[in-house]
């Protein structure tokens, strides 16, 4: 007899309900076992035939850190096509080379951490690359989008489980794990959470990230408003993924709870499924999830919640229907339409911002140099994949226009370090050596692979090896050899030529020449330590500096001006490279132009008048444009960009691309990095006032457009717009048309300008299309801080038709009904909350309790004013209440006037959240604007008013 097959177990049963089988399975694992899956890295269960599982596979603009696969353009990039189909083809592509990749390595994980949906309110956040735009509905359009293309269309089976990063109000590297963003509540909920709620709101999104900041004073991994907003926004079950090493900050960084117990417990409480922390090493997290259970601190229950998100991800993703799920087959890796669809999006991503005088496109027959730092180079990024295809600048224009036609000065400095005894820096020759590309291999954390040390060291000799010094910005240079390898340093501490490109966590092939003497220190900045020969070969060292005289064969601004003046044209390629200056962990500081490409553009400039600028870069910058004819920028483009810039620059491709973001004339128009009020401080194309370098949506084509037959009706909910939109160039072309609004007469600020919709469209020469855009009503609410709610105002409405936040070609008014304002009613019995403020100076918004509410302090412990419009304090006050914590001084006025009222506290509460009520009496009624002066590190919680 043979014995008969059990019967598979309800959680295998594809015809069940999902609810009821996850049931199923999450009462067959026991609590330890449980407990184990809150790691990043769940480990298998034998006796249910449960595989492991991982959260996390970045997968930005390609599948990243495993190896090669597809680099698709930055984020940034992305986001500058403007063009929602692109990106859905994009991730598509994407989430079916994780799939193959997978199919033959298991380390490739199907969750996948992207797309980035902070959004670019400040261009010297390091991180500007990852995000697709300032404006909330452009970012929320294309990660929409991408993450359609990730999840794919099958109503049951996703091929990949997106996560939204980074929640929430994100956009500084400083200070990362420790600063705090005041973001007040029309912030919030008009521009920050935005973004996160509609792309949710659409329907494919797995789960969220939140961020290692925190947001009033409370870490993002403990935000009620994971809570209150976020799991408010779908039906959908969301895994809230920790940011790796965020869990343990909560107490080594952030010092905002005592123990790991407590800081893990109420990261779980607050809606944290999934820790990303200790690598792979799961046994830290296990320890303090189970000393919070012994504590009372969790419960099973608790557990039970967190660990059914995660197993509501895994069955989507087909995990335990392998014959049910159309995407366990899926092979589709570096293929010919992928390769296509890179150039595609390269292309699509390129914007025209100047063209005086037609010079692009170049004449077929032109004579080009080709110049700059970034002329031959195909930079990556940290959330990029490794290069199976490459193609630069130069290496497009050799393509597309012949080799013999192109020219090329890389201007660089050509250097030798010679020390005191009269002998060189020297790279020792290592014929044996195997290529090796860093990364190659793929890795699970890219952060902890290890520099070569299978090189020889750099020794000295008497004529030295001629270096090529690029320096990339406030003094930090890199030193290439000839063979194309950096001076990098390994954890030897020795100094060999031996990296392909700057790169790693922690770069190591960045350097700064110090004055020293008669001669320079070479400092290696990755170590912090300077470059010292000793009879072993050179090494970092913490003494015995070697000094340097530095040598100059052949300045770049020489190189190039002679190139220069012997073309028709001159393509001058300048950017960043997105490992240095600029980058997770590190802010820029400024908008300008690193000095030394500034130079090499004066000298292409001086020598040849037919100049053309193109910036191949992850963020704005701050250029000259006076005596520039022509310019262009285009984020970092991944594998085709080299070959989409020339087919732009040769004209077989019309630039279509579109700004993302503002690009300001001047670091004086920027406030401060950690200034997350853009309202208050006129931030993005909404609120900005001055005069921008080029305006949010900007960008040129070789066609011209014209807009006719604007109008705009109601119905149905809805504001139903249309226009016509004709080619009236003689090339075919994309045009990205624009929509905006402004409310006419608004009762409080409002945006300057704001984007209601967008098409990217393709026009034959003569070809005119109809648009027409359906805006739900909702997209003109604001949020009422009288009310805490949202408010649609009645009144009249700009509509604005055109080809950019400033082009605009239409414009009409409508009218909508609404809800007029009304008084602030403070006499109630929730009476104002402080952070509900329509003006502020000097304030931070922070943390009521660690588990909820706001509460406001001078940010500088000092003074800070508040400002709340219209109050309603009804027939009459007698008497004022204010729940207050630390010590201080609140002043009460009405409608500018002095203080009516004076509450102090005099010596300081035993801690920031021991709160009490200091009372003062306050006659008055009425409607008035109310002053509240804080005078002192008081923290001001909530005001009542009595009669």
């Amino acid at each position: 007899m043979t014995a008969k097959t059990p019967p598979a177990p309800p959680f295998r049963d594809p015809q069940l309900p999902l609810a009821k089988r996850i049931d199923d399975l999450l009462a067959r694992l026991t609590l330890d076992e449980k407990v184990s899956f809150l790691h990043q890295f769940a480990p298998a269960v034998e006796r249910l035939g449960l595989a492991a599982f991982r959260t996390g596979q970045e997968a930005l603009h390609g599948v990243a850190w495993m190896g090669p696969a597809t680099v698709f353009p930055q984020a940034v990039g992305l986001g500058a096509t403007w063009n929602t189909d692109l990106v859905r083809r994009v991730g598509e592509a994407v989430s079916k080379e994780v799939r193959a990749m997978r199919a033959r390595d298991e380390r490739v994980g199907l969750n996948v951490w992207a797309p980035t949906v902070n959004l670019l309110r400040h261009p010297l956040w390091g991180r500007n690359e990852e995000g697709y735009s300032e404006d909330p509905k452009l970012t929320s359009a294309i990660a929409t989008a991408y993450t359609r293309g990730l999840r794919g269309d099958h109503p049951v089976y996703w091929r990949t489980a997106p996560v939204l990063k980074h929640w929430l109000a994100h956009n500084n590297e400083t200070d990362r794990a420790t600063s705090s963003s005041s973001v007040r509540p029309r912030v919030l909920h008009e521009y920050d959470l935005r973004a996160f709620r509609e792309t949710v709101e659409a329907g494919a999104v797995a789960g969220v990230m939140p961020a290692y900041n925190l947001v009033n004073g409370r870490p993002n991994h403990v935000s009620p408003y994971l809570r209150e907003q976020l799991r408010t926004w779908t039906d959908e079950e969301l895994l809230v993924c920790s940011d790796a090493g965020a869990p343990s900050n909560l107490v080594d960084h952030e010092h905002y709870f005592a123990t790991h117990e407590e800081a893990t417990a109420a990261a779980l409480l607050a809606g944290v499924d999934s820790f990303t922390d200790h690598g792979t090493d799961s046994t830290q997290i296990i320890a303090r999830v189970a000393g919070a259970l012994a504590q009372g601190l969790l419960t099973e229950k608790d557990v039970d919640t967190a660990v059914r998100r995660q197993l509501s991800v895994r069955f989507r993703l087909g995990e335990f229907d392998p014959h049910d799920d159309p995407h366990t087959g899926t092979a589709e890796f570096d293929t010919p339409a992928h390769r296509v669809l890179a150039r595609e999006a390269a292309e699509q991503a390129v914007v025209l911002l100047k063209n005086d005088g037609d010079l692009l496109p170049l004449a077929p027959d032109a004579r080009i140099a080709v110049v700059g730092l970034l002329a031959d180079e195909c930079k990556l990024d940290w959330y990029s994949g490794t290069l199976i295809h490459r193609s630069t600048p130069l290496e497009g224009l050799y393509e597309r226009f012949g080799a013999e036609r192109v020219e090329f000065a890389e201007g660089v400095d050509r250097v030798r370090l010679r020390l005191a005894d009269g002998t060189f820096l020297h790279v020792a020759p290592a014929p044996e050596a195997a290529e090796e590309v860093r990364g190659a291999a793929g890795a699970l954390d890219p952060a902890l692979l290890a520099g070569r040390t299978d090189l020889p060291p750099l020794t000295t000799d008497a004529t030295g090896t001629e270096f090529a010094l690029a320096d990339w910005g406030e003094g930090v240079l890199t030193l290439r050899a000839p063979d194309g390898r950096y001076l990098s340093v390994a954890e030897d501490g020795f100094v060999r030529a031996a990296a392909d490109q700057p790169g790693g966590w922690v770069v190591q092939e960045t350097f700064r020449l110090e004055p020293h003497e008669n001669g320079h220190l070479l400092r290696h900045l990755g170590t912090g330590r300077h470059v010292s020969v000793a009879a072993d070969g050179v090494k970092v060292a913490a003494g015995n500096a070697s000094i340097f005289e530095l040598i100059i064969v052949e300045r770049g601004t020489d190189a190039v001006a002679r190139v220069a003046a012997a073309a028709d044209a001159v393509l001058v390629v300048a950017g960043n490279d997105p490992h240095i200056n600029g980058r997770e962990t590190e802010d820029r500081t400024t908008l300008a132009l690193p000095p030394h490409q500034e130079r090499l553009l004066r000298a292409a400039r001086a020598a040849n008048p037919g100049t053309v600028l193109a910036l191949v870069s992850s963020y704005p910058y701050a250029v000259d444009t006076a005596r520039l004819p022509a310019l262009l920028w285009t984020a970092h483009g991944g594998q085709a960009a080299g070959t989409a810039l020339a087919r732009v620059l040769a004209g077989d491709v019309s630039p279509a691309g579109r700004l993302p973001q503002t690009w300001y004339a001047a670091d004086a128009d920027l406030p401060d990095l950690l200034d997350y009020d853009v309202l208050g401080a006129r931030q993005t194309y909404l609120y900005f006032e001055g005069t921008p370098l080029f305006p949010f949506g900007h960008g040129l084509s070789y066609a011209s457009f014209s807009y006719a037959d604007l109008t705009a009706e109601v119905a149905d909910g809805a504001l139903r717009v249309s226009f016509t939109v004709a080619n009236t160039g003689d090339v075919p072309a994309d045009e990205v048309a624009q929509l905006y609004t402004r409310a006419a007469e608004p009762s409080t600020a409002r945006p300057r300008r704001e984007l209601l919709a967008h098409r990217r469209l393709t026009l034959r020469p003569g070809e005119r299309t109809a648009l027409t855009f359906e805006v739900p009503l909702s997209a003109f609410e604001f949020w009422d801080v009288a009310r805490g709610g949202r408010r649609r105002e009645p009144g009249p409405y700009d509509l604005f038709a055109g080809a950019s936040s400033a082009d605009v070609r239409l414009r009409t008014t409508v009218v909508l009904d609404g809800e007029p304002a009304a008084p602030r009613p403070v006499t109630s019995a929730s009476g104002l909350e402080p952070a509900g403020f329509d003006e502020q100076s000097g304030i931070a918004i922070v943390d009521r309790t660690r588990t909820e509410g706001d509460a406001v302090t001078p940010a500088d412990d000092s003074t800070a004013e508040l400002v709340y419009r219209n109050c309603d304090f009804g027939t009459g006050t007698t008497e004022v209440t204010a729940r207050v914590a630390g010590r201080g001084t609140l002043e009460l006025s009405l409608d500018g006037a002095p203080p009516l009222a004076v509450l102090t506290l005099d010596g300081p509460t035993t801690d920031a959240y021991t709160y009490t009520s200091l009372t003062a009496p306050l006659t008055t009624d009425g409607v008035h604007d109310l002053h509240l002066g804080l005078r002192g590190p008081l923290r001001l919680a909530h005001v009542g008013f009595f009669g």
